[in-house]
């Protein structure tokens, strides 16, 4: 029996730009449906339900983050935005309006598929009911509400252990400091950066390796943080580890 493909819309009216996301996606296993236009793209939207939409912005009948704004009405597809608008303004707003990812061009395909790759598998993976959350040598228990690295113990503070289970919870997702802070610490605190800061500085300094050369929690200039996915294998066990005492 073939394995059902996850389907990709794109919504790009550049024909070279769409040819390459055909090449790449269909390259990768995935169906491809494209359109030239928002409209099209927002029907096509409701219609087909993909598994993942692949975005620009500056489309010839809107912006593209109208499409955004209107799928997040209904469905929490994921979507990736692929755009020359390249300030941290326009990023920031797409995020924030609900986009889960946002590539600037001229991109790497390579990149461009480990973010779509990410924000399926973030999709897949349901939240509700899981005991557990893993990414690499990194292991959230849900019910005992304690944190592994490489099987051995941590020690964190209840705001620790929050931040931590957000950023794993949404592993692979570009997130502002707005979001991070509104959704951790509330609306009050949406512009305690410098608080958020602190709070990054110090999970770094349980979970990673080298604190100042991070391998999970990267920083995005300008725009916020990503917890990025981490195959087990590449850790080599080598996790800076606070053991219990």
């Amino acid at each position: 029996m073939n394995q059902k493909k996850s389907t990709v819309l794109v919504i790009e009216d550049e024909p070279p730009i769409r040819k390459l996301f055909n090449i790449s996606l269909e390259g990768a296993g995935y169906k491809v449906v494209e359109c030239d236009n928002g409209s099209e793209g927002m029907r096509l939207a409701a219609s087909i339900r993909p598994e993942l939409i692949l975005l620009d912005l500056g489309l010839p009948d809107m912006d593209g983050k109208t499409i955004i704004s209107a799928v997040r009405e209904w469905a929490q597809t994921p979507i990736v935005v692929c755009s020359v608008r390249d300030s941290d303004e326009e990023v920031i707003k797409a995020l924030e309006m609900g986009a889960d990812d946002y590539v600037t061009k001229p991109f790497n395909p390579d990149v461009l598929l480990a973010r779509i790759h990410a924000c399926l598998r973030k999709a897949f993976t349901q939240e509700a009911g899981e005991p557990e959350l893993t990414n690499g040598i990194l292991r959230m228990d849900l019910v005992r509400h304690e944190v592994f690295v490489k099987d051995q113990k941590l020690v964190f503070t209840p705001k620790e252990y929050d931040l931590l289970r957000y950023f794993l919870v949404h592993r692979g997702k570009m997130l502002t400091h707005k979001q991070i802070l509104k959704d951790v610490w509330g609306t009050a605190h949406v512009d305690d950066m410098q608080y958020l800061r602190v709070y990054v500085s110090q999970l770094r300094e349980k979970i990673e390796t080298d604190a100042a050369n991070p391998t999970y929690i990267i920083t995005e200039p300008g725009i916020g943080y990503r917890m990025e996915t981490v195959e087990a294998a590449s850790n080599n066990g080598a996790a800076r580890t606070k053991a219990v005492g």
